[in-house]
Protein backbone atom coordinates (compact mmCIF):
# COMPACT_ATOMS: atom_id res chain seq x y z
CA UNK A 1 0.00 0.00 0.00
CA UNK A 2 1.19 3.53 -0.76
CA UNK A 3 2.24 5.87 2.03
CA UNK A 4 0.24 8.96 2.97
CA UNK A 5 2.11 11.38 0.67
CA UNK A 6 1.82 9.01 -2.28
CA UNK A 7 -1.90 8.54 -1.71
CA UNK A 8 -2.37 12.31 -1.52
CA UNK A 9 -0.60 12.68 -4.87
CA UNK A 10 -2.80 10.01 -6.46
CA UNK A 11 -6.01 11.43 -5.02
CA UNK A 12 -5.20 14.93 -6.29
CA UNK A 13 -4.93 13.63 -9.86
CA UNK A 14 -8.08 11.48 -9.92
CA UNK A 15 -10.89 13.89 -10.73
CA UNK A 16 -13.49 11.38 -9.62
CA UNK A 17 -12.02 10.85 -6.13
CA UNK A 18 -14.58 13.04 -4.35
CA UNK A 19 -17.37 11.08 -6.05
CA UNK A 20 -16.26 7.71 -4.69
CA UNK A 21 -17.95 6.08 -1.74
CA UNK A 22 -15.81 5.37 1.35
CA UNK A 23 -15.73 1.69 0.36
CA UNK A 24 -14.63 2.50 -3.19
CA UNK A 25 -11.87 4.75 -1.87
CA UNK A 26 -10.52 1.96 0.31
CA UNK A 27 -10.59 -0.42 -2.65
CA UNK A 28 -8.58 2.04 -4.77
CA UNK A 29 -6.07 2.64 -1.98
CA UNK A 30 -5.53 -1.11 -1.57
CA UNK A 31 -5.17 -1.81 -5.30
CA UNK A 32 -2.93 0.92 -6.63
CA UNK A 33 0.75 0.08 -6.89
CA UNK A 34 3.94 2.01 -7.54
CA UNK A 35 6.33 0.79 -10.23
CA UNK A 36 9.60 1.99 -11.76
CA UNK A 37 10.86 1.32 -15.28
CA UNK A 38 13.98 2.08 -17.29
CA UNK A 39 14.21 4.06 -20.53
CA UNK A 40 12.88 2.20 -23.58
CA UNK A 41 10.83 -0.39 -21.69
CA UNK A 42 7.70 -1.40 -23.61
CA UNK A 43 4.98 -0.90 -21.03
CA UNK A 44 2.01 -1.78 -23.20
CA UNK A 45 1.01 -2.93 -26.66
CA UNK A 46 -2.31 -4.04 -28.10
CA UNK A 47 -1.10 -7.66 -28.02
CA UNK A 48 -0.81 -7.52 -24.23
CA UNK A 49 -3.50 -7.58 -21.58
CA UNK A 50 -4.72 -4.25 -20.22
CA UNK A 51 -2.31 -2.86 -17.62
CA UNK A 52 -4.74 -0.60 -15.81
CA UNK A 53 -4.94 3.16 -15.35
CA UNK A 54 -1.50 4.74 -15.18
CA UNK A 55 -0.52 7.98 -13.43
CA UNK A 56 2.94 9.32 -14.23
CA UNK A 57 4.90 10.39 -11.14
CA UNK A 58 8.34 10.90 -12.67
CA UNK A 59 9.78 10.56 -16.17
CA UNK A 60 7.45 10.09 -19.11
CA UNK A 61 5.66 7.81 -21.55
CA UNK A 62 5.45 7.83 -25.34
CA UNK A 63 2.30 6.55 -27.03
CA UNK A 64 2.78 5.53 -30.65
CA UNK A 65 1.54 3.35 -33.51
CA UNK A 66 3.51 1.19 -35.93
CA UNK A 67 3.13 1.42 -39.69
CA UNK A 68 3.12 -1.71 -41.85
CA UNK A 69 6.81 -1.18 -42.63
CA UNK A 70 7.65 -0.91 -38.93
CA UNK A 71 7.97 2.88 -38.75
CA UNK A 72 6.98 4.38 -35.40
CA UNK A 73 4.56 7.32 -35.40
CA UNK A 74 4.33 9.12 -32.06
CA UNK A 75 0.78 10.15 -31.18
CA UNK A 76 1.51 11.97 -27.92
CA UNK A 77 3.74 11.93 -24.86
CA UNK A 78 2.83 11.93 -21.17
CA UNK A 79 4.63 13.85 -18.43
CA UNK A 80 4.46 13.81 -14.60
CA UNK A 81 0.87 14.33 -13.47
CA UNK A 82 -0.62 12.93 -16.69
CA UNK A 83 -2.92 9.92 -16.72
CA UNK A 84 -2.87 7.18 -19.34
CA UNK A 85 -6.24 5.59 -19.95
CA UNK A 86 -5.39 3.70 -23.17
CA UNK A 87 -3.49 1.15 -21.07
CA UNK A 88 -6.96 0.31 -19.69
CA UNK A 89 -8.78 0.59 -23.02
CA UNK A 90 -10.41 -2.83 -22.61
CA UNK A 91 -12.94 -1.20 -20.27
CA UNK A 92 -13.90 1.41 -22.89
CA UNK A 93 -16.74 -0.04 -24.93
CA UNK A 94 -16.61 0.62 -28.69
CA UNK A 95 -13.24 2.39 -28.41
CA UNK A 96 -10.24 0.48 -29.73
CA UNK A 97 -6.73 1.88 -30.05
CA UNK A 98 -3.97 -0.30 -31.49
CA UNK A 99 -1.13 1.51 -29.73
CA UNK A 100 2.20 0.91 -28.04
CA UNK A 101 3.45 2.68 -24.91
CA UNK A 102 7.16 3.01 -24.16
CA UNK A 103 8.95 4.47 -21.15
CA UNK A 104 11.08 7.61 -21.60
CA UNK A 105 13.97 7.95 -19.16
CA UNK A 106 13.79 6.58 -15.62
CA UNK A 107 10.07 6.60 -14.92
CA UNK A 108 7.95 6.07 -11.82
CA UNK A 109 4.27 5.27 -12.17
CA UNK A 110 1.20 4.56 -10.09
CA UNK A 111 -0.97 1.83 -11.61
CA UNK A 112 -4.58 1.13 -10.64
CA UNK A 113 -5.33 -2.52 -11.38
CA UNK A 114 -7.57 -3.09 -14.38
CA UNK A 115 -10.14 -5.30 -12.64
CA UNK A 116 -10.65 -2.66 -9.95
CA UNK A 117 -10.97 0.16 -12.46
CA UNK A 118 -13.39 -1.88 -14.58
CA UNK A 119 -15.64 -2.48 -11.56
CA UNK A 120 -15.51 1.21 -10.63
CA UNK A 121 -16.62 2.14 -14.15
CA UNK A 122 -19.56 -0.24 -13.86
CA UNK A 123 -20.64 1.01 -10.44
CA UNK A 124 -19.82 4.73 -10.57
CA UNK A 125 -20.86 6.93 -13.48
CA UNK A 126 -18.30 9.60 -12.53
CA UNK A 127 -15.46 7.12 -13.01
CA UNK A 128 -16.89 6.02 -16.35
CA UNK A 129 -17.23 9.65 -17.46
CA UNK A 130 -13.64 10.30 -16.39
CA UNK A 131 -12.43 7.38 -18.52
CA UNK A 132 -14.24 8.50 -21.67
CA UNK A 133 -13.32 12.16 -21.22
CA UNK A 134 -9.66 11.27 -20.88
CA UNK A 135 -9.85 9.07 -23.99
CA UNK A 136 -11.54 11.86 -25.98
CA UNK A 137 -8.95 14.40 -24.85
CA UNK A 138 -6.16 12.09 -26.03
CA UNK A 139 -7.97 11.52 -29.31
CA UNK A 140 -7.60 15.27 -29.89
CA UNK A 141 -3.84 14.82 -29.45
CA UNK A 142 -3.93 11.98 -31.97
CA UNK A 143 -5.79 14.15 -34.49
CA UNK A 144 -3.20 16.91 -34.04
CA UNK A 145 -0.39 14.42 -34.68
CA UNK A 146 -2.11 13.11 -37.80
CA UNK A 147 -2.78 16.65 -39.04
CA UNK A 148 0.91 17.48 -38.77
CA UNK A 149 1.96 14.36 -40.66
CA UNK A 150 -0.63 14.71 -43.42
CA UNK A 151 -0.83 18.45 -44.00
CA UNK A 152 2.24 20.24 -42.63
CA UNK A 153 5.55 20.68 -44.40
CA UNK A 154 8.40 18.83 -42.74
CA UNK A 155 10.38 21.95 -41.85
CA UNK A 156 7.34 23.29 -39.99
CA UNK A 157 6.80 20.00 -38.15
CA UNK A 158 10.43 19.88 -37.09
CA UNK A 159 10.37 23.52 -35.97
CA UNK A 160 7.24 22.90 -33.85
CA UNK A 161 8.88 19.87 -32.27
CA UNK A 162 12.09 21.70 -31.40
CA UNK A 163 10.17 24.63 -29.92
CA UNK A 164 8.04 22.24 -27.83
CA UNK A 165 11.17 20.48 -26.57
CA UNK A 166 12.71 23.83 -25.60
CA UNK A 167 9.56 24.74 -23.67
CA UNK A 168 9.48 21.38 -21.86
CA UNK A 169 13.14 21.46 -20.87
CA UNK A 170 13.28 25.25 -20.38
CA UNK A 171 16.59 25.18 -22.23
CA UNK A 172 18.01 25.97 -25.66
CA UNK A 173 20.25 22.91 -25.39
CA UNK A 174 18.38 19.72 -26.30
CA UNK A 175 19.86 16.33 -25.45
CA UNK A 176 18.26 14.32 -28.21
CA UNK A 177 19.40 12.22 -31.16
CA UNK A 178 18.24 12.34 -34.76
CA UNK A 179 16.79 8.86 -34.37
CA UNK A 180 14.71 9.96 -31.38
CA UNK A 181 13.39 12.97 -33.28
CA UNK A 182 12.43 10.72 -36.19
CA UNK A 183 10.42 8.49 -33.84
CA UNK A 184 8.69 11.42 -32.20
CA UNK A 185 7.55 13.09 -35.41
CA UNK A 186 6.98 9.99 -37.53
CA UNK A 187 9.72 10.34 -40.10
CA UNK A 188 12.97 8.73 -41.22
CA UNK A 189 16.28 9.58 -39.57
CA UNK A 190 17.76 10.53 -42.94
CA UNK A 191 15.00 13.10 -43.51
CA UNK A 192 15.55 14.57 -40.05
CA UNK A 193 19.30 14.71 -40.65
CA UNK A 194 18.90 16.62 -43.93
CA UNK A 195 16.53 19.19 -42.43
CA UNK A 196 18.71 19.73 -39.37
CA UNK A 197 21.64 20.41 -41.69
CA UNK A 198 19.54 23.02 -43.50
CA UNK A 199 18.59 24.61 -40.16
CA UNK A 200 22.25 24.62 -39.19
CA UNK A 201 23.28 26.26 -42.47
CA UNK A 202 20.63 28.94 -41.83
CA UNK A 203 22.14 29.66 -38.41
CA UNK A 204 19.10 28.37 -36.50
CA UNK A 205 20.96 25.69 -34.59
CA UNK A 206 24.23 23.88 -34.10
CA UNK A 207 24.58 20.12 -33.83
CA UNK A 208 26.94 17.89 -31.93
CA UNK A 209 26.65 14.19 -31.11
CA UNK A 210 23.30 13.67 -29.35
CA UNK A 211 22.91 17.40 -28.67
CA UNK A 212 21.18 20.26 -30.51
CA UNK A 213 21.97 23.86 -29.56
CA UNK A 214 19.23 26.29 -30.62
CA UNK A 215 20.99 29.52 -31.65
CA UNK A 216 18.13 31.59 -33.11
CA UNK A 217 14.76 30.90 -31.49
CA UNK A 218 13.01 33.72 -33.37
CA UNK A 219 14.10 32.41 -36.76
CA UNK A 220 12.86 28.97 -35.71
CA UNK A 221 9.51 30.46 -34.70
CA UNK A 222 9.12 32.13 -38.09
CA UNK A 223 9.10 28.69 -39.71
CA UNK A 224 5.94 27.92 -37.75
Amino acid sequence: MLDKNELTYVQSHLDFWDKLTPTQRRIVENNIVKAAYSDGYNLYSSDNECRGVILVKQGGLRVYILSEDGREVTLYRLSPGDICILSASCVLKNITFDVHIDVEGHTELYILKIDVFSKLCEDNVYVENFAYKNAIDRFSDVMWAMEQILFMSFDKRLAIFLLDEMAKSNSSVLNITQEQIAKYIGSAREVVSRMLKIFQADGILKQSRGVIHILDKEKLRRLV
